[in-house]
């Protein structure tokens, strides 16, 4: 394989602390007990970039991604010494995105307002759901009322581009609740919305005892209610789960779902990056503490792997398929180092179920195929030993 040139960069920073951990959540998170150490963390957060970034040759970071957790626990000025410090370790576009996810439980306007002269210039709020009782289902520290305070936090703090997350699917919602979530969502006018089913994943309590979730029809007329209102709100559905007005799609997320490159700083944050001749994954360090002490010990690395042919083919796919419009054919070639005749056994099975339409030199889902997406991607991924 060669990559040339190499793909773009971007920045993921992880801060771990959450008010309290939601049965829903998989995340690294942890629920703050006490003082969240922010000077301890930002400085490791420094130390660990510092490290990262003598392995990048001056490559330029043209998106950042500070998630958790819940980042807006920090205080606004250690976001501003963290991002001082970022620019001062790496190259940083001058029209880069840098993303700051928010919960509406830890909102305050002045601290809105502190993050957006830090730097910060896009919001991702966790709003969820609008309604009392599913949110306090969902275990979260918000109600109706703080959701949309939140957003007007936002608009207020000299936030023109911020994201709201809802999730669907939840404990006995029906399609009319989902769509009221929806609608008043779309009454604040985010420039772009994540609209999420929820789902029980495994090592957390609802996986362990779970809710009553709506049946499978009722699942179908909120996603068909969902993704119709959006649609005719003019918010373009780019990926599974993501929609945006034109001209503000996340472009963090876009560049992991076209297999760019990302840094990944913080307790147990990941990273892919591309050298000429091969593609590397590193972990981090999964708790607070364990990372703090180990960047000082210089063992913050849990895990690195070189990818495979197989790997490369499998996580492209994973990725780029999630995108709606789907891929050129040569971003294949450019992001993995392989050529097309690599997967052609795969695509032309994937052709035949009527999963993938290829043409004009692209590749994308069909309706079907997005409706089935799971099975379409495990097309390209490596034979599984059958039992």
């Amino acid at each position: 394989m060669r990559l040339d040139p190499l793909p773009p960069l971007s920045l993921y920073v992880h801060l771990p602390w959450c008010v309290r951990k939601c049965p829903y959540c998989d995340f690294n998170s942890h629920a703050a007990r006490g003082i969240v150490p922010e000077e301890r963390y930002v400085d490791a957060l420094l130390a660990d970039l510092a490290v990262d970034a003598a392995t990048i040759g001056g490559r330029v970071v043209r998106t950042i991604f500070v998630g958790g957790g819940t980042p807006s626990l920090f205080r606004a000025e250690s976001i501003a010494r963290l991002l001082t410090g970022v620019r001062e370790r790496l190259a940083l576009a001058d029209d880069a995105e840098i993303t700051l996810e928010a919960n509406p439980g830890t909102v305050e306007l002045d601290r809105f307002r502190g993050f957006r002269q830090a730097g910060i210039n896009r919001l991702s709020i966790g709003i969820q759901s609008f309604d009392d009782d599913k949110l306090q289902a969902l275990g979260r520290i918000h109600g109706r009322t703080e959701a949309l305070a939140a957003a007007d936090a936002a608009r207020a703090g000299g936030f023109e581009n911020f994201n709201l997350d809802l999730m669907y699917g939840l404990p006995r919602q029906d399609a009319e609740q989902a769509l009221a979530d929806v609608t008043t969502a779309l009454s604040q006018q985010p420039t772009h919305m994540s609209a999420y089913q929820l789902t029980l994943e495994p090592n957390t309590p609802f996986y362990r005892e779970p809710p009553p979730l709506p049946g499978e029809q009722t699942m179908e007329a909120i996603q068909d209610a969902v993704t119709g209102t959006l649609a005719a709100r003019g918010y373009r559905q780019y990926e599974v789960s993501a929609y945006a007005r034109a001209g503000h799609e996340c472009r963090h997320n876009r560049n992991y779902w076209e297999f760019g490159d990302y840094l990944g700083i913080g307790a147990g944050a990941h990273a892919k990056i591309s050298q000429a001749d091969r593609v590397i994954r590193t972990a981090k360090t999964r708790h607070p503490d364990a990372y703090m002490r180990a960047v000082g010990g210089g063992g913050v690395v849990a895990e690195e792997r070189r990818l495979a042919r197989d790997d490369l083919i499998g996580e492209f796919m994973l990725n780029a398929l999630r995108l709606h419009d789907g891929f050129p054919a040569e971003l294949f070639a450019a992001r993995t180092g392989l050529s097309l005749e690599q997967i052609d056994r795969p695509r032309s099975a994937a052709r035949e179920k009527g999963l993938l339409a290829d043409e004009r030199g692209s590749l994308r889902p069909t309706e079907l195929g997005r409706r089935f997406l799971n099975d379409l991607i495990a097309l390209f991924l490596p034979d599984q030993p059958r039992t």
